[in-house]
């Protein structure tokens, strides 16, 4: 239509040799994407719109709705944050029906090799922290290959910081080669392991995943946080790939740390979070000020939201 724009319908179904419904299926699809629009008036047809205007709308649109699915990611992880706070309270010396306490890496550990004994059909994992042991993944080796003999199906996410650490990509490795799926992340909003979709288990203290867990069976709250990993899961990346940068040509890792530093976190915070030294923490916040020409964070935040690297607003 581009190169011949004066022929008809008729002869660009035959030139395309489809019939006339699967030529206007296409326009249809075309006109949705806004790269041809109908003639206006009593004669039909469709005429071309300018390929770079079209272009223009077509990344405005995809910019668009990115933006809407982050903003939707930061309310599951808001909500999840709450959730994850009010768990925490579950300190009281009556337990439920709905939660269990454990205290204590040992016990931690103890339950968790009996409901992996358990699990019939799936486990989610969240995975933060940053790099393990060699040692802890040699350790989990054994349990999870229980696990995959029995069909249980395994989807974890780790912070992108492993993805510079040779020991968790040979673990990542193996557990692709057992057929389990791997994705990574900027960061995490908390260590949580999601077994068949019936129950989940939280750290009671999220600065301490060792000192405490709670495991939540109640219907509701369980499928709120495998909502919570759906929703991670969709925006995270598998391991063998690139994580692609957004139109400010930042990284998924620098868009992140810069988010923190708005929100006023520390690097040693924002280290935590994206499971990296303080050291490297402050390099990428060097790095994102010179690349802001800021002298301070305060003029770096600024500058942010002028150049749209940031939301207006608080």
């Amino acid at each position: 239509m581009l190169a011949e724009p004066p022929v008809g319908l008729g002869e660009l179904a035959v030139r395309l040799a489809i019939t006339e419904a699967e030529l206007r299926t296409a326009l249809d699809r075309l006109s949705a994407l806004a790269l041809v629009r109908r003639r206006g008036g009593q004669g039909a047809g469709f005429h071309t719109v300018n390929p770079e205007v079209a272009m223009e709308l077509l990344l405005a649109r995809q910019q668009a709705e990115l933006a809407a699915q982050q903003q939707r990611l930061e309310a599951s992880r808001a909500a999840a944050a709450q959730l994850i706070a009010e768990c925490s309270i579950l300190g009281s010396p009556q337990p439920t029906t709905e939660s269990e306490r454990l205290l204590g890496a040992d016990a931690i550990r103890e339950r968790l090799a009996e409901l992996g004994e358990t699990a019939e059909e799936a486990v989610m994992t969240f995975a933060p922290g940053g790099a393990h042991t060699e040692e802890d993944l040699r350790a989990s080796r054994g349990p999870n290959a229980a696990l995959f003999d029995r069909g249980v199906q395994m989807r974890t996410i780790y912070l992108d910081s492993i993805r510079n650490d040779q020991p968790t990509l040979d673990h990542v490795a193996w557990l692709n080669s057992r057929g389990g799926r791997v994705r990574t992340a900027p960061s995490l909003p908390t260590r949580m392991i999601i077994i068949d979709r019936r129950l989940a288990v939280l750290p009671l203290d999220t600065s301490d995943a060792r000192a405490g867990a709670v495991i939540l069976t109640g219907a509701t709250v369980v499928s709120a946080l495998c909502a919570l990993f759906e929703s991670v899961w969709a925006g995270a990346v598998p391991l063998g790939d690139s994580a692609c940068p957004d139109r400010h040509g930042l990284a998924p890792q620098e868009a992140e740390t810069l988010r923190m530093l708005a929100e006023g976190m520390t690097d040693e915070a924002i280290a935590k979070r994206l499971g990296v030294s303080p050291r490297t923490a402050r390099r990428i916040a060097a790095e994102l000020m010179e690349r802001l020409d800021a002298r301070s964070r305060f003029q770096a935040g600024v500058h942010a939201v002028q150049d749209g690297w940031l939301p207006p607003g608080r």
